[in-house]
């Protein structure tokens, strides 16, 4: 990793590259990279959070301008991504191709430390293997069961399932390479077999999957900083280091501020960046502000707690304009039409608020009902 011939960027010029990164820039279609499909998002940023169905097909949405909801999950039917707990223990989409491996690496210290946990829950270490050859031959053939199905199995094994104990051991089962996330039923989610559901796994070793990791995450989210890096990761100091190390030929570092931080070595050498304008809506679960531990280049400190209210982790759907967040939306859903409250965090003019409302226009179109704006 080398410094890029000393540039200096202010943090407007940063937001700007960010949200290019990101695949929020206003003019998404001609991003750097080709943002027509599913898998295409997905291979871009290497992992999108999406521990809520619902926000992360939004996520892809948001992405993906001209495609609706039914599409998206289409896709997913395709298997041009799937989710599974590759990192931190939170579900992410992931490509298909390369979950094996991502659960190996990223969920390595998750998986050190589970044993903790399973005394926590009254499970001893025999009863989760036991649970993980269950759950395997559950799913064996094609078969394609929901959670409580799975559960089910779990149960008529003698295992216990209750509580908190069935989740737990339905996450143990993807850390082994048994298990992934198959896309809803309706309202129910769904597991498969992994070497099932993806016939052809790819197999780096260890140097080149930290260097993917470090380059998908730097390309996908740069300008953002070795810290950001390791909270996303869930890797150790070292090993996040040695991802960065590894991925030095594209991987390079900018000032922004006076602050060192990680962009993508192609990044600086591309179309200029635009100014950023336009008004966006996003989910809460989003990596626009999952993905990073510092997020002051786009939110304001004193509207963190109404974006996560409690410092509870679950974060509020957001309503961006260029790149800042200016308030938090909830959503009311029929068969027949989406109810949007947008609660601002800043004052609005009437302009302002029609930028708002046509925003959700693009959501209606992947929701494929009409959205009804609310104003407090």
């Amino acid at each position: 990793m080398r410094q890029h011939g000393g540039v200096e960027l202010t943090s407007s010029d940063a937001l700007a590259l960010r949200m290019r990164s990101l695949l929020l820039e206003p003019t998404s279609a001609a991003t750097p990279v080709a943002t027509r499909s599913v898998a295409e998002v997905v291979a871009w940023f290497g992992a999108m959070q999406a521990q809520d169905y619902a926000s992360g097909l939004w996520s892809l949405g948001a992405r993906l301008p001209s495609m609706t909801r039914t599409q998206v999950e289409d896709a997913l039917e395709r298997r041009e991504a799937l989710r599974t707990w590759p990192m931190r223990g939170t579900i992410h989409l992931v490509p298909a191709a390369d979950a094996r491996w991502m659960v190996e690496v990223l969920g390595e210290r998750a998986l050190t430390q589970a044993s903790r946990r399973r005394a926590h829950l009254g499970l001893d270490e025999s009863t989760a293997e036991r649970a993980v050859e269950v759950l395997g031959d559950a799913l064996a053939g094609g078969a394609r069961l929901t959670r409580a199905q799975c559960l089910d199995a779990l149960t008529g094994a003698g295992i216990p399932a209750t509580g908190q104990r069935g989740y737990h051991l339905l996450w143990f089962a993807s850390q082994r390479g048994v298990v992934c996330i198959a896309p809803n039923r309706g309202s129910e989610q769904t597991f498969a077999r992994l070497d099932e559901w993806v016939e052809h796994s790819h197999h780096p070793d260890r140097e080149e999957a930290l260097a993917t990791i470090a380059c998908r995450y730097v390309r996908s989210h740069g300008p953002a900083t070795r810290r950001d890096f390791i909270g996303w990761t869930g890797l150790t100091a070292a090993d996040a280091d040695a991802a960065l190390a590894a991925a030095a030929d594209t991987v390079t570092t900018v000032a922004v501020d006076g602050h060192a931080m990680l962009v993508a070595a192609d990044a600086l050498a591309a179309r200029p960046v635009p100014m950023l304008d336009g008004v966006l809506v996003l989910p809460g679960f989003d990596e626009y502000l999952l993905g990073y531990k510092d997020r002051s280049l786009m939110v304001d400190p004193e509207h963190a707690q109404a974006i996560v209210p409690g410092g509870n982790g679950v974060f509020q759907a957001t309503v961006v304009r260029a790149g800042r967040v200016i308030g938090t939306w909830k959503r009311s859903s029929t068969a027949t039409r989406t109810v949007v409250t947008v609660l601002p965090l800043v004052p609005l003019r009437s302009r302002d608020l029609r930028e708002v409302e046509a925003a959700f226009e693009r959501y209606a179109h992947f929701v494929h009902t009409p959205v009804q704006v609310r104003w407090p």
